[in-house]
Order: C-alpha cells, then sequence, then structure tokens
C-alpha cells in the first residue's frame, strides 16, 4: 500500500510539473501571437492573472468512488462569499469545503443550483474578498483570445496558484444543435474552446478575456458519444444571469433547509402512485422505484429509475427532502416535477388523486 500511496504521489508530482511547464510555454506562445496591440508588456499578462487569481476558489465535496474525483473549481461573484460553481455530484453532500487563494478553508452552503444550466452557487463566511462583478461581465466572438482559470487535476490544494491555459474561441454555436451526440441537459449558447479545459476538476472554473474580463463558466467534462472526442466549453455568464439572480433571491435552494409549513392536508405517495428506492443512507438520492399502473404518476409520464431534481422551484437532494416538500403541499394542488432521466431533464405535473381512490400498497 505505501508503495502504491508513492506511485500515486509521484505521478501527480509530475503532472504538476508537467502542467507548469505546460502552462508556461502556452503562455509565452500566447503574448508572441498577440503582440503588442493587446499586451503592451509581458507584466501586463502576469498582472491580468495575479488579479483574478484571488477569485478562483477549489471545492471539495463527494466523490472517490468509481474513479470520481471529489473536486471541482468556482470562482466567487461577490464580496460576500457567493461562489459560482457547474451542478455536479461533487455538491451531492452534506459537507462542501471551498479553499480560498490564500489558503483560507470554509465550510460552503448550497444556496441554490439550476440543473437546466448545469450551475449552483455556494456561500462561505468570508467578507471583503476580491470577486468577479457579473454586472461587469462581457460578451466574446469567435477567434477572441481568453484565459482559463481553474483546478484542473486537483494541483492546488492550499494557497498554490490556480492553473490557467491561453487559448482561442473556436466558435460561438449551440450545444442543441449536437442533441444526441453531446448527452447533458443545457442546450443553450456556448463557446467551444480551443484549449483543453476538459480535465478533471476544471468544471465551473472562469473564463476570461486577456483584459481578465469575465466571460463564462467552464463546463463539465463531455464526450461526443459517436467518436468519443471530447468538447472544450464554457456556458457565457447572460446566459446564467436569469437563474443566477433567482437562486439569490431566494428560488432553485434545496428543499432541506426551507421552514416547515404545514397545510391542512398534505399530498401522500398513495395519491401520486409514484414508489421510491429504500431510503436506507443518510441522503438516498430520490430515485423512482416503481410506478403504479393507472396512477397519476404513470398519466403524468412519470418512470422507474427518474431521479427527483425539483418539486416546484425547490431543490430536493434525497427521499427524505422529497417527502418534506409533499408535506407541504395541499391535497388537491398540481404537482410540477423536474426528473433527471439519464442525462435529460423532463418536466411534469402530476394531479394527486382524492384519498381511496388508489389504494397504498
Amino acid at each position: 500500500m505505501r508503495a502504491l500511496r508513492s506511485r500515486v504521489l509521484q505521478r501527480r508530482q509530475c503532472v504538476r510539473n508537467a502542467l507548469i511547464l505546460l502552462a508556461g510555454c502556452v503562455a509565452l506562445a500566447g503574448l508572441a501571437a498577440t503582440g503588442a496591440k493587446n499586451l503592451p508588456a509581458a507584466e501586463s499578462f502576469a498582472q491580468v492573472i495575479d488579479a483574478n487569481q484571488s477569485k478562483i476558489v477549489k471545492i471539495y465535496g463527494a466523490g472517490g468512488v468509481r474513479g470520481l474525483e471529489a473536486y471541482q473549481s468556482g470562482f466567487l461573484i461577490s464580496a460576500a462569499g457567493h461562489v459560482l460553481t457547474v451542478w455536479s455530484y461533487v455538491l451531492d453532500t452534506d459537507y462542501i469545503a471551498v479553499t480560498l487563494s490564500d489558503g483560507r478553508k470554509f465550510e460552503a452552503k448550497l444556496l441554490g443550483a439550476d440543473p437546466r444550466l448545469e450551475l449552483a452557487v455556494l456561500k462561505v463566511e468570508a467578507t471583503e474578498l476580491s470577486h468577479f462583478e457579473l454586472a461587469a461581465s462581457v460578451p466574446a466572438d469567435s477567434g477572441s483570445r481568453v484565459l482559463a482559470f481553474s483546478n484542473l487535476f486537483g494541483v492546488a490544494a492550499g494557497d498554490e496558484p490556480s492553473s490557467v491555459q491561453h487559448g482561442t474561441i473556436a466558435v460561438k454555436t449551440r450545444l442543441d444543435a449536437r442533441r444526441g451526440t453531446f448527452e447533458t441537459p443545457y442546450h443553450g449558447l456556448v463557446y467551444v474552446l480551443d484549449a483543453m479545459t476538459n480535465n478533471p476538476g476544471a468544471a465551473g472554473g472562469a473564463l476570461t478575456n486577456q483584459n481578465g474580463e469575465l466571460l463564462a463558466m467552464l463546463g463539465k467534462e463531455l464526450q461526443n458519444a459517436q467518436n468519443n472526442i471530447w468538447l472544450n466549453y464554457a456556458v457565457p455568464i447572460d446566459e446564467l444571469r436569469g437563474s443566477l439572480d433567482e437562486i439569490l433571491a431566494g428560488k432553485f435552494r434545496p428543499g432541506e433547509n426551507r421552514p416547515s409549513i404545514k397545510p391542512a392536508e398534505a399530498v401522500s405517495f398513495s395519491q401520486l402512485g409514484i414508489v421510491l428506492v429504500p431510503d436506507v443512507l443518510e441522503r438516498t438520492p430520490p430515485y423512482v422505484d416503481e410506478v403504479r399502473a393507472g396512477s397519476p404518476g404513470e398519466r403524468a409520464g412519470v418512470k422507474s429509475d427518474d431521479l427527483i431534481v425539483f418539486v416546484g422551484e425547490n431543490l430536493v437532494h434525497s427521499c427524505k427532502g422529497f417527502r418534506e416538500e409533499l408535506a407541504r403541499v395541499e391535497r388537491d394542488t398540481e404537482l410540477r416535477l423536474v426528473l433527471m432521466r439519464g442525462q435529460e431533464l423532463v418536466e411534469v405535473v402530476v394531479k394527486p388523486m382524492a384519498p381511496g381512490e388508489l389504494q397504498e400498497k
């Protein structure tokens, strides 16, 4: 075991050294290609990178099994500690850790998420933090030179600087043109990059122009199902702005954190005809185990193996959270559910049956 750990650490160090060398070579090549038109001196390029390093954070959460990395990237969007990142399995845990560029570590709270845009917002209890101004984000076009800030491969663990890659926006397009080829719930506008940003841990990082202005958030690892080619892309901030505003206003928040409001008569599982998987873990994901024949769930289109993501506008993480959401819904109220079916998000509306109309098994 010690020999194996030693080999892993040696390989990690080799990867880190290679990345540092590669980043230096890419930066020099970018300077040579750009010339004095945009960057009059080498130190101005370094200043842009240094100015943005303090805005990048390292995020640690769930993972560590079946080859799943337990880390990803994010960036600060307020002086009060709001962090923008991707919505992923890493955040599906009760304890999310965020490390700032100066090495300080905080426990982060998940304020909310929108799986349709694959974004999430975290909050750490810190103040006066250097951050990107969302209102000052700018658009970009094909051919624009960009910088990608992230903690790819988890190279930075404490106060080490995040990795920076220099590249170009190859094309500005929509992912819905590739529906069925790339499996992702997001089908909006993206910047396709020629830099290798599609690496473990890079998702959620920041994409800026050469002046350090925020352009986009780095997308998750995405592979073409037909030819196994990986796509390097980022989602423009303008595409995320609406959901960001709603999350910061209190929508799309985890159901477990909502205040308890009990209606006179709440919806029950038997009225929906939906049976969840056994709730055997502390935080069992709300997968559908069975949908009873002739039930409202079946008529609405709910299927076995669907993962319940939203009840109305409230995000649910567990079977317990789903039960708590049902306990807040009046019996005769139509229930809007957002389901994850494979990599597709499906929205259904379920009209609960009256008591006694469906016999519970």
